[in-house]
């Protein structure tokens, strides 16, 4: 509590601090946060520390009775019995949580344990080469960079990613960095063959056709991240990402051991620990938006640590630009769902409308569907 407080009166009470050029400097060095982490660093720069409130709450309203659901989908494609089992928890997840674990998902092991090595190939190596993809233009397949919205955050997180655009366009393999582009393209053929699956699962769940939400593009777009989180030297005083929802149809990440991912569930942090050869999956906006909120897109966090790095691989499941895909298809609740007694409770939007009101907003902890509600 005393360094939380001492950091923060140091933080407001040098009317000198430039903000804006230490944000830029910081940016201009190309190395992200593992750049500072190998000059040596023992306290974080200003930028990155979190006011005082949303770091207490780390400690305060975490609860440990409540765990995120976990799904075997052995048998979803062959057994009905078993396939109907698997819906209905996936409902459950889906309507009570926001996230679920599945483990027999058909993504092997060793395929799983080669993706998190890939990132850290990526990240680890030297940083003249990392360079070579650091930027914020979004026209790039493959990009590296610290903070998507470092300039439009409150506080920067703890965080570098490397995200590579694998769909709807065609991806040509050379665009991807050498170290990891042979599991960058294996792991992406079959992260989507899953989502294609889950994507069929969740439409029974909402009593549609299989089909549905494969058929209105829901795995159009992926865009792979591969979130790399350095060792922080005063992990109280920051996040490794902040609190936020997702937004997008639903995202199917793979995390390492190091852990520190948070769901809020009945207003309390619950920690998703690693589960060897498990893949945790979370509802999106946009499938909030198109079930009519029955599925649930939920905050979550990252928190730091003076352990690490910490590797995770976030399969997001939406097109990445306004001009991408087929932008223009208007997405709003499903009409099957809806009754006079469950009238829409959201407009429709086009993907281009959605993205493009999205990156106006400063970037905080409110839904990304607000300005759709009814």
């Amino acid at each position: 509590m005393m360094l939380t407080e001492t950091r923060k009166i140091q933080a407001e009470a040098d009317s000198d601090y430039d903000l804006k050029s230490e944000i830029k400097a910081f940016d201009d060095t190309k190395a992200g946060v593992q750049g500072l982490v190998n000059s040596g660093i023992t306290k974080i720069p200003r930028f990155f520390i979190y006011q005082q409130l949303i770091l207490e709450k780390k400690s305060v309203y975490i609860n440990s009775q409540f765990s995120v659901p976990i799904i075997d989908l052995q048998g979803v494609k062959e057994d009905l019995t078993l396939r109907a089992k698997i819906i209905e928890l996936v409902r459950n997840g889906s309507e009570n949580w926001g996230f679920f674990q599945v483990f027999n998902h058909g993504i092997p092991i060793s395929v799983l344990n080669e993706m998190i090595d890939g990132v850290r190939r990526f990240h680890e190596q030297d940083t003249e080469v990392k360079k070579e993809f650091y930027t914020r233009e979004r026209s790039r397949k493959a990009l590296f960079v610290s903070n998507f919205n470092l300039y439009k955050s409150q506080t920067a997180t703890w965080r570098d990613t490397l995200a590579c655009i694998i769909a709807p366009d065609p991806l040509d393999p050379e665009e991807l960095p050498g170290v990891c582009r042979d599991i960058v393209m294996d792991y992406s053929k079959r992260v989507i063959t899953l989502a294609f699956t889950l994507f069929e699962v969740l439409s029974e769940a909402l009593g549609l056709n299989p089909s549905r939400l494969n058929d209105m593009d829901c795995a159009e777009g992926l865009i792979l991240l591969g979130h790399y989180y350095p060792k922080c030297p005063e992990p109280e005083l920051t996040m490794g990402t902040s609190c936020h929802t997702d937004t997008n149809f639903m995202t199917i990440l793979l995390q390492d051991q190091i852990g520190g991912l948070q769901v809020l569930h009945e207003n309390q942090w619950i920690d998703v620990p690693y589960s060897p050869g498990a893949l945790i999956v979370n509802i999106g906006d946009l499938l909030q938006l198109i079930s009519n909120g029955k599925f649930k897109s939920v905050n979550h966090r990252v928190l730091a640590k003076r352990a690490g790095p910490r590797i995770s691989v976030a399969s997001f499941f939406r097109i990445q630009a306004p001009d991408e895909g087929n932008a223009t298809r208007l997405y709003g609740p499903i009409k099957e769902l809806l009754s006079k007694e469950n009238p829409p409770i959201y407009r429709e939007t086009s993907m281009k409308d959605y993205l493009s009101h999205y990156r106006t907003q400063v970037i905080d902890q409110t839904s990304s569907l607000l300005h759709l509600k009814l």
